[in-house]
């Protein structure tokens, strides 16, 4: 999987002299970007850093700087411009995505310059630096099972919180995925380009989205592929939707199991097999054939691959293990470690607010999840809902429904058996912003750049020719269940968005 924030305070945007104000033409950067080989780790490709404001409503105050990645054109002669890349988080390394070879099509990659970005905050940008010790506390304490647990897990998040904003209080109140935003027109300026070309895959679909709203008349071309949907208010509708994915992943897994010889499971109901173990895991009785207990969670992240066709079989092959000794395990690694959670808490935080108030509250979206997807009954990014408990964090970019007015063609990408970015949220946010929606009827997590052709040649047509795909446009699933591909690899889920 690719790791691959309204508080409008704006008054102005000061990039190396240049100001710029949100739906206006910017005015032409006064100097360039001192750009430098990054080093021997990615040849041909230059780094550099440029200052933005801390606090774009004292855009002549502090100065933090936002790290960049340059991987040039292919073909310099037919160079079109710069296309602005984020991979996804919150606080995915756009320069580690560039610096790790190209992260568009071939097509795009010989006419545009690859240029990705840290966000504030991450890696080369001005760094927000938190507990490590009490970020893993955190995360052990998102699945409280009672008041006490709860009210833990509540300490613990305000100690990680406060050990952020401690490393650097400043920036921890300017992380927002607004500020985010600006900052990309800030790299829009100082690049040069009269018009922004971005594409986002996953939490970086929200960099775009908040982008067309507040600069739409500065968009050449905007491709936000795996959308977050931030009009959802209730802890409830997230919880759903991301648990759905799940529910209908195993459902399908459980139809090819029955019905395939190939299937480790074959002949033994797969939706009763997993049910039994579940019982056992709840009950503290699993272990697997090595005397490893193995607890409900632990179950249940292994078995969250579902979500992925080409690894069907592996699935299946743990299951049986778990169930009989049978085989050897194809996910040990994922069984033994459940799946790992890690969010940006400060970032998260500052763009999205779940009043989950008490154990109580949270139980009833358990249970509610419990009853709606009784096979599957929880995905690991429920435990997104619980990062922000007690956290002191303010909420300076809260949800609400996109408002763009005045953009060119917008185009989003949304796949069917999206668990992470899911297809609904694709649905509602090009629904709000009037993008053009491309639906790829497949799995995995973002569907650009990938082997998928259809989805490829269209969101290319758009980015070289400025030819937006046909409203409705669908492409048919490339995805079957035990063909590995690079793809898989890339799309096994992670945690993150």
């Amino acid at each position: 999987m690719r790791t691959r924030r309204l508080l409008m305070l704006l008054a102005g945007t000061l990039v190396a002299g240049a100001v710029v104000v949100p739906g206006t033409a910017a005015a032409e950067p006064v100097s360039t970007i001192d750009w430098k080989p990054c080093g021997a780790d990615a040849p041909g490709v230059d780094c550099a850093t440029i200052d933005v404001p801390l606090d774009y409503a004292r855009p002549r105050g502090e100065k933090i700087h936002i790290g960049l990645a340059r991987r040039p054109a292919k073909d310099q002669s037919k160079r079109i411009g710069s296309v602005l890349l984020d991979p996804g988080g919150p606080g995915g390394s756009g320069v580690a995505f560039v610096m790790g070879g190209d992260a568009v099509t071939p097509a795009v990659a010989e006419r545009f310059d690859q240029v990705g970005f840290d966000p504030r905050g991450i890696n080369t940008s001005s760094q927000l630096l938190c507990d490590a010790g009490l970020s893993d506390q955190a995360d052990a304490a998102k699945r409280p099972a009672n008041q006490a647990d709860f009210d833990h897990l509540a300490a613990v998040n305000r100690a990680l919180h406060d050990s952020c904003r401690a490393n650097f209080g400043a920036l921890a109140n300017h992380v927002d995925n607004l500020h985010t935003a600006r900052d990309m027109d800030a790299i829009r300026v100082a690049l040069g380009e009269r018009k922004l070309t971005f594409v986002g895959y996953s939490y970086g679909s929200l960099m775009g989205q908040q982008y067309a709203e507040l600069f739409p008349r500065n968009i050449r071309a905007l491709v936000m592929d795996g959308n977050m949907n931030h009009s959802l208010r209730s802890p409830w509708e997230f919880a759903r939707t991301e648990t759905a994915p799940v529910e209908e992943g195993f459902r399908e897994f459980a139809r090819w199991c029955d019905s395939n010889p190939a299937c480790a499971l074959y002949g033994l109901d797969t939706t009763a097999v997993y049910a039994q173990l579940k019982a056992r895991a709840k009950a503290g009785t699993l272990v697997d054939p090595d005397g490893n207990p193995v607890s409900f969670y632990a179950l249940a992240g292994s078995t969250f691959s579902v979500v992925i066709p080409q690894v069907w079989s592996f699935v299946a092959e743990n299951l049986r293990w778990l169930w009989d000794g049978t085989g050897t395990p194809r996910l040990g690694a994922k069984l033994a470690a459940e799946v790992d959670n890690i969010t940006y808490p400060t970032i998260w935080c500052s763009d999205w607010t779940w009043p989950v108030r008490n154990y109580a509250e949270y139980a009833g979206i358990r249970a509610g999840l419990a009853q709606q997807f009784p096979i599957m009954e929880w995905s690991p990014y429920v435990d997104h809902l619980m990062t922000c408990v007690n956290s002191g964090t303010r909420n300076t970019n809260p949800q609400r429904p996109l408002r763009v007015h005045g953009a060119p063609p917008l185009v989003m990408v949304g796949n069917v058996h999206d668990p992470a970015t899911v297809y609904p949220w694709s649905l509602a946010a090009s629904r709000q912003s009037g993008a053009r929606l491309l639906t790829y009827e497949g799995w995995g997590h973002t569907a650009y750049g990938y082997d998928i052709q259809c989805v490829n040649n269209a969101v290319d047509d758009y980015l070289i020719n400025l030819h937006p795909p046909r409203r409705g446009l669908r492409c048919a699933s490339i995805d079957e269940p035990a063909l590995a591909t690079a793809r898989t690899q890339r799309n096994l889920p992670t945690g993150l968005f």
